[in-house]
């Protein structure tokens, strides 16, 4: 499967951008509104689009990685700039015991069992922080085909909003890992950057980059 990944630099005056930019449902929907319509109830999915906002030099940016590139002249006018390039070229660079950053916003949770929940109060979901979430996210790596060299999260802003087809308001709370590993599965490592990690996809979690030693992911 091919995969893109285009960056988005929003322009901070426009209302749509703004508005995109604080809340997580938002920005899904008008990612989405950046490919055909006819792909069906799980287009997302079947799109394997995944995002994630974050500052630049510049400002906000948006990484929007999709397995189709998504049409540029769907963004209003006004919005922002956008750049398209395939990952093609990196993916088939991938090789066992290559060192690589990486980096990912990701929603960290457990999900304790009944006798648990009910001995500690606990909801069904715990999110989880500090040294939890970065245990969490090692345990991820490893299944990802990663093996971690070195390790730094930082706690970001929920992914919130409220959901169009129900009204059901959403949360997921999120770290962002930042870090140098080792690949040990290069095949793995492919599919979990192309499916993503962890809960909140729709949202801005789970977008795995990841470059060469040495460059910026």
């Amino acid at each position: 499967m091919s995969l893109w990944l285009s960056r988005i630099l929003p322009d901070q005056r426009h209302g749509g951008a703004r508005k995109d930019l604080a809340a997580a449902v938002d920005m899904h929907h008008r990612l989405m509104s950046l490919f055909p319509d006819h792909i069906g109830d799980e287009a997302r999915a079947a799109l394997k689009i995944l995002f994630r906002v974050e500052d630049s030099a510049t400002g906000p940016q948006i990484l929007l990685q999709s397995a189709q590139p998504p049409d540029a002249d769907r963004l209003p006018a006004g919005y922002g700039s956008m750049v398209t390039k395939p990952l093609g070229p990196l993916l088939d660079a991938l090789q066992p015991d290559l060192p690589v950053r990486f980096r990912i916003a990701a929603s960290p949770i457990r999900k304790p069992g009944r006798t648990t929940r009910e001995l500690y109060k606990l909801s069904a979901v715990v999110p989880l922080s500090g040294a939890a979430a970065d245990e969490w996210w090692t345990r991820q790596a490893e299944a990802s085909g990663l093996k971690i060299t070195t390790l730094h999260s930082v706690p970001l802003d929920a992914a919130t909003g409220t959901r169009r087809q129900d009204s059901n308001r959403i949360k997921h709370n999120r770290t962002q890992f930042d870090g140098t590993a080792v690949i040990t599965d290069p095949a793995l490592l492919r599919t979990r950057i192309t499916d993503g990690i962890g809960k909140g996809k729709a949202y801005g979690c789970g977008l795995l980059s990841i470059a060469p030693a040495g460059r910026r992911p």
